[in-house]
């Protein structure tokens, strides 16, 4: 499927009704660069994405779980939350019943956190805790247990060590973002594209992923983004998973659209990633994938589970556009060159009426042609659960 037959997907689509109205602006067919998928790897059982309960995802929300305040969780009420959350996907009465269904004990499980939203808005401590609880509940030993991103730096900064049983490690691929270092990456597992010309075409999978684990549990955060239009499920364990992705998207202009999704669906990563649990305690409404200021931050007070990343993230986006009208805010639909400005300072972290590159909103929807999911609001099925 060309960029041109995907616009017209698109249009026809109620639920991206929005798209239509700006299609004329999208590039055409022939500028789109051939994406390339090397890998050696095949197809691993039926665990994987969108996995067994494709289009359903369990909404657990509490007015408790968090001080506005003070940002700080309440542990108590989260564990209630995620024992609510999981038996409710899989319709077990007990916790460890249905992380069964996801994780054995001979299992070498990685944790796929979110650290760029430090310090307001990360994968949370409490929420990163249970699942390595549950984990080793099961009977997985913490040295078979891996939390990781892909930048030291945020890791360093976030800090989980504390907050986790001693033996679980904590990995990344490279010390900080566009440092040239690839020893964390698998040099036969890559997507090639020449997206602006750049001088390294390949991003290749992180080694821990395709070497070293044999199931991925996904703690994306809920965050605007200036070139994808929001930041979860799908973003989180594509871009966070592989390196040199920053290119995708500069000076005004994103391959986003294309290259989140197939990332996403690039063999081991994609039959590894067994359950999304999206942190939805914070969020970040402008600025995105950043929270460098309060000043954006919102919250939900919710956490979403399920097994397919293109339901619980199709939701995430009217999620995030919701809370921007709210401020007034321009829509992450808006696709009007007018509002495009460069300087990423301006539109980051100052002006919310502006964008630094056209975004693509219609990633997930893109996503779900790769079948990563169900995008259609009307065959999503939510289950909401109060604590």
């Amino acid at each position: 499927m060309d960029r041109r037959d995907f616009v017209r997907l698109l249009a026809a689509t109620p639920l991206l009704t929005q798209v239509k109205e700006h299609q004329q602006q999208l590039p055409a067919a022939a500028d789109i660069p051939k994406l390339k998928i090397v890998t050696n790897y095949k197809p691993e059982g039926h665990l994987g994405m969108p996995g067994p309960y494709p289009g359903k995802v369990v909404k657990v929300a509490s007015a408790k779980c968090v001080d506005e305040t003070t940002n700080a969780a309440n542990a108590d009420v989260v564990r209630e939350m995620m024992e609510r959350g999981i038996c409710g996907l899989t319709g077990d009465s007990k916790p460890i019943d249905a992380w069964k269904k996801f994780i054995e004990p001979k299992d070498v499980v990685a944790l796929k956190v979110n650290c760029g939203g430090h310090p307001y808005c990360v994968s949370a401590y409490e929420i990163v805790g249970e699942v390595i609880k549950q984990v080793m509940a099961i009977g997985v030993p913490p040295t078979n247990i891996y939390i990781y991103e892909r930048f030291q730096n945020q890791l360093d900064e976030v800090n989980y060590a504390p907050h986790i049983p001693e033996g679980v490690s904590i990995v990344a691929a490279e010390r900080a973002n566009r440092y040239s270092d690839n020893n964390g990456y698998d040099p036969a597992t890559y997507l090639e594209a020449d997206l602006f010309g750049e001088e390294d075409t390949r991003s290749n999978m992180m080694k821990l992923v395709s070497q070293k684990v044999t199931k991925v549990i996904n703690i994306p955060n809920m965050k605007d983004h200036g070139a994808a239009g929001a930041t979860g499920c799908l973003k989180n364990i594509a871009y966070g998973s592989f390196s040199n992705v920053a290119r995708t998207h500069s000076r005004g202009k994103t391959y986003t659209l294309e290259v989140i999704g197939t990332l996403a669906s690039i063999e081991p990563l994609r039959s590894r990633t067994v359950l999304q649990i999206m942190d939805g305690l914070r969020g970040v409404w402008h600025g995105g994938p950043f929270a460098r200021t309060k000043k954006y931050v919102f919250y939900p007070k919710q956490i979403l589970f399920g097994t397919d990343p293109v339901a619980i993230d199709r939701l995430l986006l009217d999620i995030i556009d919701d809370e921007r009208k709210k401020h007034g805010a321009m829509s992450i639909w808006d696709r009007n060159p007018a509002s495009l400005h460069m300087d990423d300072t301006r539109a980051r972290d100052n002006d919310p009426n502006v964008n630094i590159i056209i975004r693509e909103p219609g990633h997930v929807e893109y996503a779900s042609t790769l079948g990563l999911g169900v995008a259609d609001l009307a065959k999503i099925k939510i289950q909401t659960l109060d604590v």
